[in-house]
């Protein structure tokens, strides 16, 4: 089968491009930004991708169009496709339809936690010799790609929210029919599809519904949103996490995490990622492996070696004696955590946090007034104003002498080399690429430090 995918240089659709290659199938793409890294991963994989939507693609004449959630009407190659009758398919549904048949799919949603929960579980189960196919929204470091067909029975996917195309405006993760269906927490967010919170709990209880009475719902015992999503029909066994009469944690007198089932000892957790989210993602991700026969033990063994998800508290380099670090924090509640995990990592050392607020949630200023208070624990804040529909300086103001606000990117980075000092540690926070700010900081910073030319 051939099929083009419009939009193929998303990390989900450019995932589905690489399992449908490794399928046998005939892959080609196109999308406006065809560059770096997912252009290179992609033709490295002998996909063709083609710059931009022109109508003129539709000789290519595919077996099927797999549309992403991209593409928007007056698309001029989608308006083609609808013209000429052609047969046309979302990237989820086609996943759900040619990939995910006979596979025993184990799928994790919630606001927060999705790509590093979904690393772990994949890494336990590849650890575990279970050979998984996955599909996650980020770069697991320990296999170095977003997505693989796999050799096995087991399909971990992260199961998003967001809606799946123009013309399927249901969440993504109905799609997927899990027997196994991780939900790690609800809360208000993607305000350009959802107008309120409650919207986004019926999405969620259109998944609860599809999991089967055979399967495991594998829940945060303690998001009373859940229960609510819950309360509204439950047809499937249910595992909590992070409440004692579930798997939980506790950290002994000498600092060691150890997990806990029912308030039996299962283990000491050895895990080298700082922060509560971090562990309770590591309880989601032991409670799901267990489900499908993967001993407790065995899956704290495997995330004693786990690496982490790029640009998920990564550190991308250090110069003049200063960190600079990436995560894809774009949420309040999930710039608070990164900022507290950083803070148990780093003790008392100096953080400046850089914050672009680039989401369309972020963007349109819905939740303006959590942002201060998720930045609390940051020694400086700097925020790029660029593009956005408030004011930053009025919203972020509670912060006082620790807030810079700046339109241009060029004075943000003088403004944070010129601040910055040996042991220092720069938090950069954006869902997006941010305009290369992490090698501008670094590449400064040494010049900075860099000893004077002799004349």
């Amino acid at each position: 089968m051939h099929i083009h995918i419009l939009g193929i240089c998303g990390t989900f659709m450019g995932g589905i491009a690489a399992i449908a290659k490794a399928a046998g199938h005939r892959v080609t793409g196109c999308d406006l930004n065809v560059y770096p890294p997912m252009s290179t991963q992609l033709e490295a994989q002998g996909i063709e991708l083609i710059e931009g939507y022109g109508a003129d693609q539709i000789a290519l004449k595919p077996d099927t169009w797999v549309i992403g959630n991209v593409v928007t009407r007056g698309n001029p190659l989608m308006e083609a496709i609808l013209d000429g009758g052609e047969r046309y398919i979302s990237g989820p549904q086609w996943l759900a339809e040619n990939a995910l048949p006979g596979r025993q799919v184990l799928a994790v949603s919630g606001t927060h936690g999705k790509t590093t929960t979904s690393s772990m579980l994949a890494w336990i189960l590849e650890d575990a010799g279970l050979s998984p196919g996955f599909l996650i929204g980020g770069v697991p470091l320990d296999f170095d790609t977003s997505a693989r067909l796999g050799g096995g029975r087991h399909f971990v996917i992260e199961a998003d929210e967001y809606d799946t195309a123009f013309f399927d405006k249901r969440s993504k993760m109905v799609h997927y029919r899990p027997s196994i269906a991780i939900l790690n927490n609800i809360e208000f967010d993607h305000a350009d599809i959802f107008h309120d919170l409650a919207a986004i709990e019926t999405q969620f209880q259109h998944f609860v519904r599809i999991v089967p009475r055979s399967g495991t719902l594998v829940i945060n015992g303690s998001d009373p949103v859940i229960e609510r999503v819950l309360a509204r029909g439950c047809w499937t066994p249910v595992e909590r996490f992070g409440v004692r009469d579930g798997w939980s944690a506790a950290r002994d007198e000498g600092g060691t995490v150890r997990i806990l089932h029912k308030s039996e000892p299962i283990g000491a957790l050895g895990m080298d990622l700082q922060g509560e989210h971090n562990l309770q993602n590591a309880l989601a991700a032991v409670a799901a492996a267990h489900s499908v026969g993967v001993a407790p033990g065995k899956a704290l063994d495997a995330l004693s070696r786990f690496k982490g998800v790029r640009r998920r508290m990564e550190l991308r380099g250090t110069a003049a004696g200063v960190a600079i670090w990436d995560d894809f924090a774009h949420h309040p509640t999930a710039i608070a955590t990164t900022l507290s995990g950083l803070r148990e990592r780093v003790g008392a050392a100096r953080i400046l946090a850089v914050l672009e607020p680039r989401s369309n949630t972020m963007k349109a200023g819905i939740m303006k007034d959590r942002l201060a208070p998720s930045l609390e624990q940051a020694d400086k804040v700097y925020c790029y104003a660029a593009n956005l529909g408030w004011d930053a300086a009025a919203a972020l103001a509670p912060l006082g002498a620790r807030l810079r606000v700046e339109a241009d990117l060029a004075k943000l980075v003088d403004a944070i080399v010129a601040e910055a000092r040996p042991g220092d540690q720069v938090l950069v926070m954006s869902n997006g690429g941010f305009g290369g700010i992490h090698e501008k900081l670094l590449k400064t910073l040494l010049l900075r430090s860099a000893p004077p030319a002799r004349a």
